[in-house]
């Protein structure tokens, strides 16, 4: 047998002596075999080892320029942010000298620019007054100064809803929306068929394709106008001839955000309608906030103009308008005295103190909803379940 080198022949010794005689006997080249085997195994070893110290040193090199490379950057860095002190100071001091200059110029000029600002600011006001008063043009100039009389036209067993007939159109339906969220709508013939619940003509059943949110609803020239059930401000013009939506419009001003009315647990939106068309009441920012008055343009769903009441929504129930005047009805923890507290005049006509103290007749509870309707003169309302009309007593605003 060839020279072996010492591990390897020992190792080979030993299992050689592993082997059964007779199998050493019989393959004598066994042994070598595993010399040799054993001998690759020992070079790739050795390979393994020359691999490792090299990768070793290259990563011990490789550091030692990494932190070279640090200390160059952290150098660069100090510069850097020297620099830019310095053109900070540099822009700080030009910035005092412009400002200096600015005061020097405008001090020549200041009391034409207080001219001109204020002369600017009056022409806005009359360009404003001149607006709103050609917004509300109608030949309406009453105010209201008494509610007369009271009928109760039918009594259900829904504490909310709201019931109404077109305020401008001639037709004589009448429709009648149960509940504060719902899409059925009844239609009945006329005023008669709608109090005797007679089934000749039978009501027509209108299925929305939306539900409405609350009890402000109103029609107004064949539309049913509805603030959208699951929308913060979205008020939907539906056809009610045709049974499709044909607009919808985005209430701005942070609409639908809180309860237009504190005794109104349902109510974020009032619409209403009276003789210069359709309007939109809500909350302002907070709680309890004040109301705001909104024109709607009915045909495009555009808003026309929008005025910040000094009415609180704050123990109020209801509100409505005439002629241009937002009237509101306040309650003591809902119920009884029902009487009008607030008033807003847009064309600042009609304040509180022209008016008498306006009582409703005295109810169980707060109303549901209180709505005008322009070509009758009366209120439609309901409280616990009863749908009443209210009779008004009203006066020319220019014989105060």
């Amino acid at each position: 047998m060839m020279a072996l080198p010492r591990a390897s022949a020992v190792l080979v010794l030993f299992l050689a002596a592993l082997l059964p005689p007779t199998q050493r006997a019989q393959d004598p080249g066994m042994v070598h075999y595993i010399y040799q085997r054993f001998q690759v195994l020992e070079q790739g070893l050795e390979k393994c080892t020359q691999a490792t110290r090299a990768y070793i040193q290259d990563f011990q090199e490789f550091s030692k320029n990494i932190s070279a490379m640090l200390g160059r950057c952290q150098t660069y860095t100090s510069e850097y942010k020297s620099a830019v002190t310095n053109l900070a100071l540099r822009v700080e001091r030009a910035q005092r000298e412009i400002d200096y200059l600015e005061y020097l110029r405008e001090a020549d000029v200041c009391v034409e620019s207080e001219d001109k600002t204020l002369a600017e600011k009056l022409i806005q006001e009359a360009e404003e007054e001149k607006k709103i008063r050609t917004l509300l043009n109608a030949s309406c100039d009453n105010m209201l100064m008494g509610i007369k009389s009271l009928k109760i036209v039918k009594k259900t067993m829904d504490t909310h809803g709201s019931w109404m007939k077109d305020g401008v159109s001639s037709s004589q339906k009448v429709y009648f929306l149960v509940g504060s969220r719902n899409k059925t709508v009844w239609e009945f013939a006329n005023l008669r068929a709608f109090m005797e619940d007679s089934t000749k003509p039978a009501p027509r059943k209108l299925i929305l394709t939306h539900s409405w949110q609350g009890t402000g609803q109103v029609i107004h020239r064949g539309f049913l106008f509805f603030h959208n059930q699951g929308t913060l401000n979205e008020i939907i013009k539906y056809n009610l001839q045709k049974r499709a939506v044909e607009d919808r419009m985005l209430l701005p001003g942070g609409a639908g955000r809180a309860l237009v009315y504190q005794h109104s647990p349902s109510t974020y939106i009032d619409l209403a309608v009276d003789e210069h068309g359709l309007w939109a009441i809500h909350s302002g920012p907070g709680v309890y906030g004040h109301l705001v008055l909104t024109k709607i343009e009915p045909g495009t769903l555009g808003v026309e103009h929008s005025w910040d009441t000094p009415c609180r929504s704050q123990d109020a129930e209801a509100s409505f308008l005439l002629c241009g005047v937002l009237y509101v009805v306040y309650s003591s923890g809902g119920h009884g005295p029902h009487r009008i507290t607030c008033v807003y005049d847009p064309l600042g006509i009609v304040s509180e103190d022209d008016l008498p103290k306006l009582f409703f007749p005295r109810r169980p509870r707060s109303h549901s909803m209180i709505h005008y309707n322009p070509r009758d003169k009366q209120l439609y309302a309901w409280n616990d379940g009863n749908q009443i009309i209210y009779k008004l007593q009203t006066k020319r605003k220019q014989l105060l």
